[in-house]
């Protein structure tokens, strides 16, 4: 199966951070949060990245785990603290990858695959819920002003 095959048989769409993705899960329950807004309880998509395609940096109110499934490895890059942490998603857990990451609610995320060909198939679930309301492109100047040290990757993914 090629990255074609899989979205199509998956139904998946464009995202505004690049790749593809289709929801899969939406909660019947909801919650509301502090500043008053509602949200399910939890939300699920499968989202795939192909080739040089990268997940911007971008970020959201909610925590956020990915699962990898199929394909190359992915590398998550996310900015904590003011440093760049990076993750390698995949299924080498010998080689030091992990199935499953957690991006902290309000970091600044973003994704490749590590080798740059192929294509990488997760799914990813938020709690509470995902709504596009909470999601917020990173503008690359604003990015590089909070983070001059990190201009180069920044630069990268935006």
């Amino acid at each position: 199966m090629n990255s074609k095959d899989v979205i199509q048989k998956l139904n998946l769409q464009p995202h505004p951070e690049g790749g593809f993705y289709s929801e899969t899960y939406r909660s019947a329950e909801t919650v509301v949060l502090p500043d008053a807004k509602i949200r399910n309880v939890s939300t699920a998509i499968y989202y795939l990245l192909e080739n040089e395609n990268k997940s911007a940096f971008h970020r959201i109110q909610s925590d956020e785990l990915w699962f990898f499934h199929q394909g190359q490895s992915l590398e998550v890059l996310v900015i904590r603290d003011g440093q760049l942490h990076k993750t390698i998603l995949g299924n080498a857990v010998d080689d030091g990858e992990v199935p499953q990451t957690k991006i902290p609610a309000n970091a600044w995320f973003a994704a490749k695959i590590k080798q740059g060909a192929g294509y990488a198939l997760v799914s990813c679930t938020v709690a509470p819920g995902f709504d596009f309301a909470d999601f917020e492109l990173a503008k690359r100047e604003d990015l590089v002003k909070q983070y001059p040290h990190l201009k180069h990757i920044i630069e990268q993914f935006t």
